[in-house]
């Protein structure tokens, strides 16, 4: 064999030793929705617990808001839901649409369940999403009357199935984003709930149906109580929180809860695995 074949034999050997260069790895495929209502089994058991630890949980209300939905409650954090989902790789559970408001009862289309109904049925909830997979189960509230039982069945959830469960109430996350944008305080049914739902669902917002006389300030804590409740708008502070219905404004404010509830959760999730708490 004459050399020029030789060194060319040895040359083709020697290239094909080197190894192919490292490729990037692929990104994972976009997913066609990340509701759980709308995913079959076959594709929520593909995507947890491998590709997503992650779900957003709202709890929610049926009650009078003033000159908005009654199901706002269920409406503003399933709206979060969906506006956060991507950018936090989280699924989105089903709503739990009612909710304890006894105070409210006696208001057309007002649907209250009892505590001794509700904790154990939320509870149930909160330990079936632990038994699917989920490591990190996000409970977007948007009723304050659910706010103690589901803080307790959380951390009851939590202990007994290690695994980490966050509660956002998200008006109250927001207060310093109320103000600036209102330049005042907020209220049930008032300038900030209001301004939530009217960025996504305008067509359902009834200014002419609106009196400033509709609105009460919410009673100081132990001075009185009435039941039913007086007002459908509860104003966090006297003569602040009036509903504004300006658009510009709805949209700022959807915007920066949305950024606000996001980061917390990033945040939480980072602090978690930092600590090492219930990592899988």
């Amino acid at each position: 064999m004459c050399k020029p074949v030789l060194f060319a034999i040895l040359a083709v050997i020697a290239w094909s030793a080197v190894p192919a260069p490292a490729q990037a790895p692929a990104s994972p495929k976009p997913l066609a929705t990340r509701e759980m209502n709308l995913l079959c089994w076959q594709e929520i058991g593909e995507l947890v617990p491998a590709r997503i630890s992650t779900v957003l949980v709202p709890f929610g209300s049926l009650e009078p808001h003033g000159v908005i939905p009654n199901g706002t409650d269920n409406l503003a954090p399933e709206a979060m839901a969906r506006a956060i989902a991507e950018r936090v790789d989280a699924l989105i559970a089903p709503t739990l649409n009612y909710g304890m408001t006894a105070s409210m009862k006696a208001f057309p289309g007002a649907v209250s369940i009892p505590e001794d109904a509700y904790a154990p049925f939320a509870e149930a909830v909160l330990r079936n999403l632990a038994d699917q997979g989920f490591r990190n189960i996000i409970v977007l509230n948007g009723h304050g009357g659910n706010t103690a039982v589901l803080n307790a069945v959380s951390v009851r959830v939590a202990n007994a199935a290690k695994i980490r469960i966050l509660v956002v109430n998200w008006w109250t996350l927001a207060d310093d984003i109320t103000k600036a944008v209102f330049k005042q305080n907020g209220g049930h049914a008032g300038n900030n709930e209001t301004a939530y739902i009217q960025a996504f669902l305008p067509q359902h917002i009834h200014p002419e149906r609106y009196k400033p006389e509709m609105a009460s300030p919410n009673a100081p804590a132990g001075a009185y109580m009435a039941a039913p409740v007086t007002s459908s708008i509860g104003l966090y502070e006297k003569g602040q929180g009036y509903p504004t219905f300006d658009p510009a404004q709805a949209k700022e404010y959807f915007q920066r809860v949305n950024d606000r509830v996001a980061e917390l959760v990033i945040e939480t999730i980072k602090k978690w695995d930092l600590a090492g708490v219930y990592v899988k």
